[in-house]
C-alpha cells in the first residue's frame, strides 16, 4: 500500500464543509486546481474505512457461523438455503433504496453519515439477539424458534448492510483519484482483519476453557461471545467515523465534482439509471453473479463439509460439529491473512492494463481451492484450498468496484453502487433458490456442493474476458 503523507497546509476558508466548528479534515497544495478534489489526511481515510472492521465482523460471524446456528437449533440441512436467501434479499432492496435517497441527503450531520447513525445501534441489537434464537425456550426444531432466527437474520442484514453503503459511497464522494486506490484498500483490509478477528474468537476462547457445547438447540456460549463482541465494535468504529468525517455541502460536492447543482437535485428513477448504466456495469455484473453463487455455498456448506470429510459427523449436537466449526473459523481468518497478503504483494502493485488477468487469475485460485475442499480429509491441509479461496476473494470484493468506478463520473454514484450491490445479493438468492434442486442431485453431499461452486468460478473466470475496460 502507497503510504504517502499529505502536507499540513490549512484548506482555504472558501470551502465549506457540513460541520464548520470542527477542524478541516482536507489539505489543499498549490497543485491542486480549483475544481478537483483535494487531498485528504491519512487520519480522514483511516476515519472512513476502519469502520469496515466492525462491519465485516458482522457479515463475518454470519457467514461463518449461520449454518451452524440454524443446524443447531433444529433446521434440516436440505432447507438450509431458505435461511440463506434472506441476507441477500435483504441486501438487493435495501442498498439501492440507500444509495438513492442518500444521494439527495443532506443534513447537519452529512450526506451519508445520518444512514449510519441509525444503521449501527440497530446492527449491534440485532448481532446480540440472532445468537440467542435457541435460548428462549421455544424448543428444538420448533417453527417459533426457526422463525424467530430467520427475522432475527433478515434484520442482521437489512441493519448491516445500511451501515456498509455510506462506508462505500464516501469514498466516491470525498476521495481523489490519486489517493481512491489507498482508500479502498485499507477498506478492504480492515474488511479482512475484521473477519479474521470474528473467525478466530470462538476458537481462542474455546482454549481458555469457554464451553463449545451446549444443550441441545442452544448455540454454544463461544459463538454468543462473538456476536457479543462484534456488536460493541461495531458500534465503537461506526461512532469513530460519524465523530471523524465530516462530508462536503451540496454547494462544495458540485464544485469539486463538477456537476450542476440543479440537475443533481433530479433524481432519475432506479430503472431509468439502469437503462442509462455503463457497460461495465453490466459485465462485469455477470462476473459477480458466477463468483457470489459460488460464495454462498461456501457460507452454507463449509461447517458440514469439514465436519463430515474430517471429523466424520454430520450431527449438529455433537462435540464434533462444534469442533469442526470452530475449525471453520480458523480457516475463515487464515482466508482473509491470505487476502491481506495476497493485496499488499500482488494486487497493489497491479497495473490497469493487467487488472482483467488477476481478475481471473483470483477466480481460478479460487475454484481450485473449492475443488480440492470436496477431495480433503486433514484439517490441517484444509489450509491451503482455505488460502486460494482467501486470494479469490479479495479480487472480488475489489476488482469489479476498479472496473464500475472508472466507467462512472461521480453524479448519482450512490444510486450506482447501490444497484451494483444486485450483482451481489442476486445470485446469492439463485444460488438458494437452486439448492433445494441441487443438494439432492449431489447425493445430499454438502463436500460435493463445493464442486458446484467451484464450477461457478472457472465460469466466472471466462466471463472476465468479455469485460470491456478503460485500459
Amino acid at each position: 500500500m502507497n503510504l504517502s503523507h499529505a502536507s499540513d497546509s490549512k484548506i482555504s476558508a472558501d470551502i465549506p464543509l457540513v460541520n464548520k466548528k470542527e477542524k478541516p479534515l482536507i489539505k489543499n497544495t498549490d497543485k491542486e486546481e480549483k475544481h478537483h478534489l483535494p487531498k485528504l489526511r491519512l487520519s480522514t481515510i483511516f476515519a472512513m474505512t476502519f469502520g469496515f472492521f466492525g462491519i465485516n465482523m458482522a457479515f463475518s460471524l454470519q457467514s461463518s457461523q449461520l449454518g451452524r446456528i440454524f443446524q443447531t437449533i433444529g433446521a434440516n440441512p436440505n432447507n438450509l438455503g431458505f435461511f440463506f436467501i434472506l441476507p441477500p434479499l435483504a441486501g438487493m432492496v435495501i442498498q439501492p433504496l440507500i444509495g438513492k435517497y442518500s444521494d439527495r441527503t443532506w443534513n447537519r450531520f452529512g450526506r451519508r453519515m445520518p444512514y449510519l447513525l441509525i444503521g449501527a445501534p440497530a446492527a449491534a441489537i440485532v448481532l446480540i439477539l440472532l445468537p440467542n434464537a435457541g435460548s428462549f425456550g421455544f424448543g428444538y426444531a420448533s417453527v417459533a424458534a426457526l422463525c424467530f432466527g430467520a427475522v432475527a437474520t433478515l434484520f442482521m442484514d437489512l441493519t448491516s448492510n445500511i451501515c456498509m453503503q455510506p462506508f462505500k459511497m464516501i469514498i466516491g464522494d470525498m476521495v481523489n483519484e490519486d489517493q481512491k486506490d489507498l482508500a479502498w484498500s485499507w477498506q478492504q483490509s480492515f474488511s479482512n482483519l475484521g473477519g479474521v478477528l470474528a473467525a478466530v474468537i470462538p476458537f481462542v476462547l474455546t482454549l481458555v476453557g469457554i464451553s463449545n457445547t451446549a444443550p441441545k438447540g442452544e448455540v454454544p456460549l463461544t459463538v454468543k461471545i462473538a456476536f457479543y463482541s462484534a456488536a460493541i465494535i461495531l458500534l465503537v468504529t461506526s461512532l469513530l467515523t460519524i465523530i471523524k468525517v465530516h462530508e462536503y455541502d451540496p454547494k462544495t460536492y458540485a464544485q469539486y465534482h463538477e456537476i450542476d447543482l440543479q440537475a443533481q437535485k433530479k433524481s432519475p428513477s432506479l430503472v431509468k439509471l439502469l437503462k442509462d448504466a455503463p457497460r461495465a456495469f453490466w459485465e462485469t455484473s455477470v462476473v459477480e453473479f458466477f463468483s457470489w453463487f459460488a460464495i454462498l455455498y461456501l457460507w452454507t456448506y463449509a461447517t458440514g463439509a469439514i465436519s463430515l470429510n474430517v471429523w466424520h459427523t454430520s450431527n449438529a449436537s455433537s462435540a464434533g460439529y462444534q469442533a469442526a466449526g470452530n475449525w471453520y473459523g480458523v480457516l475463515t481468518c487464515i482466508m482473509s491473512i491470505a487476502a491481506v497478503i495476497w493485496g499488499i504483494v500482488v494486487q497493489a502493485r497491479t497495473k490497469p492494463t493487467s487488472r482483467k488477468f488477476w481478475y481471473s487469475f483470483g477466480l481460478l485460485a479460487g475454484a481450485v481451492g473449492y475443488f480440492m475442499i470436496y477431495f480433503i480429509h486433514n484439517k490441517w491441509l484444509m489450509i491451503i484450498p482455505f488460502c486460494l479461496i482467501g486470494i479469490s476473494y479479495l479480487v472480488i470484493n475489489t476488482q469489479p468496484f476498479s472496473l464500475l468506478t472508472e466507467a462512472l463520473n461521480g453524479q448519482h454514484e450512490g444510486s450506482y453502487l447501490g444497484l451494483f450491490n444486485c450483482s451481489i445479493c442476486l445470485p446469492q438468492i439463485c444460488a438458494s433458490v437452486a439448492s433445494f434442486w441441487l443438494f439432492p442431485l449431489m447425493g445430499q453431499s454438502m463436500p460435493a456442493m463445493f464442486l458446484v461452486g467451484g464450477t461457478s468460478l472457472v465460469l466466472g473466470a471466462i466471463s472476465v474476458r468479455f469485460v470491456h475496460s478503460r485500459f
